[in-house]
């Protein structure tokens, strides 16, 4: 583990270098592949994320270090109305992963929101590895009973989440096939 870099900028994406903006893609690829490599597997692919990422009508957020390399990147969509926004996606470079970046990350996105005028952010967050006590079980019949027992297995991120004060509000059995649930979260950040 790597110590968080020094002076960490986070601005909006939209308004740095193209060079910056391959580098948010290659997070993309780099911070997926390990257990979810079938999320932007090429280059390309995670490219158009971070277009869609940069359109008007979203928040894209990126972290850069003193040497302005990016370190990590959040993205959102606003839904019902503006009342709530989806938080998509959310990656940091792998060397820099539990050192602050994400959490910075997110606070300055649940800002934003709430500049918006926004209730609520909501999150999926897949278990493709079995990396929680729900991935490769059968949620069904009792799926509700399954997913209020949540317990993280391998770092999962639903952790991370929590941490932040987010809550488990749900699940997609076999989102990602067979056994390979999407954990819904959610967060209150006005009231």
């Amino acid at each position: 583990m790597s110590e968080i870099p020094q002076l960490l900028d986070i601005r909006d994406l939209r308004s740095v270098d193209e060079d910056v903006q391959i580098q948010a893609a290659n997070l993309l690829v780099s911070g997926f592949a390990k257990h979810w490599p079938n999320a932007w597997p090429k280059l390309q692919d995670a490219v158009h994320e971070v277009e869609e990422a940069m359109r008007e009508d979203r928040i894209c957020r990126v972290a850069m270090d003193q040497e302005g390399r990016a370190m990590g990147w959040i993205g959102g969509i606003s839904q019902y109305g503006g009342h709530t926004w989806e938080l998509h996606p959310l990656v940091v470079h792998p060397d820099y992963q539990r050192v602050g970046i994400g959490t910075a990350l997110v606070r300055d996105f649940e800002k934003r929101v709430r500049q918006a005028g926004a209730t609520t952010i909501w999150l999926g967050t897949d278990d493709e590895s079995k990396m929680t006590s729900i991935g490769e079980v059968d949620l069904y019949p009792n799926v509700l009973e399954k997913a209020a027992s949540i317990r993280d297995v391998q770092g999962h991120p639903f952790e991370f989440y929590r941490k932040l004060g987010y809550s488990v509000v749900g699940v997609i059995p076999d989102a990602n096939g067979l056994g390979k649930p999407d954990i819904l979260m959610a967060k209150r950040v006005r009231s």
